[in-house]
């Protein structure tokens, strides 16, 4: 089983849990905004994704934008970014999917394809 964090009203979120019904894969899913990752589990997840830090944000959200992160981010070592990202799920780029060996940023079908 994997473990699908989104944000329920997202519709790439909703678009990527219908995906996970049709195709019939089993998941616990987890609202980002009601339980934040914590430092520990974005620290785990970029370690196993092998993403680059700023993969994670939610470069199109409210708060990103407001925090003027575009601007930030290059000056911020990698421990303040993850610092950032466990403090409002709301910066966290979703929907998440975290498997036993892998973690998915975002909904790309073809690639959860290939990992499913």
């Amino acid at each position: 089983m994997v473990c699908f964090i989104c944000y329920p009203k997202c519709t790439t979120c909703q678009k990527a849990q219908a995906w996970l019904d049709k195709n019939g894969i089993e998941y616990k899913m987890r609202n980002i905004k009601e339980e934040n990752p914590s430092y520990d589990e974005i620290k785990a997840w970029h370690e196993i994704s092998e993403l680059n830090i700023k993969r994670f944000f939610n470069t199109s959200g409210l708060l990103y934008k407001s925090l003027e992160l575009k601007d930030k981010l290059d000056y911020l070592r990698k421990d303040e970014k993850i610092e950032l990202l466990s403090k409002d799920g709301m910066l966290v780029k979703r929907p998440i999917l975290v498997g036993e060996d892998f973690v998915l940023v975002g909904f790309k079908e073809k690639e959860w394809e290939e990992k499913l």
